[in-house]
């Protein structure tokens, strides 16, 4: 795998996944392209993470990072102003 589309892939992984599908420079992997394209749009970092696991393994620090990158992301309710937006809404509600 590229180390490019690994490290942009943590940060902004739907622009990447676009990227390299219009390069048609994807990541081999066993999933059929229509799979590729409802993954990549609702969760990019799964898919990559299954790519990941399909080229290079689980037992691999990229593997860690964007498995981290999910968590964080997905879980903690994404960034600084998604939150403020969250929390003015509700403020507003009150």
């Amino acid at each position: 795998m590229d180390f490019y589309f690994l490290l942009i892939s943590l940060f902004f992984p739907r622009i990447v996944l676009l990227v390299y599908f219009l390069m048609e420079r994807f990541p081999h992997s066993t999933i059929p392209l229509w799979g590729d394209l409802i993954l990549g749009i609702f969760v990019p970092r799964i898919l990559i993470l299954i790519f990941i696991y399909e080229n290079m393994g689980y037992n691999n620090i990229w593997f860690a990072a964007h498995l981290l990158a999910l968590i964080l992301t997905y879980f903690t309710g994404g960034t600084r102003s998604v939150r403020w937006r969250r929390g003015r809404r509700e403020r507003e509600a009150i």
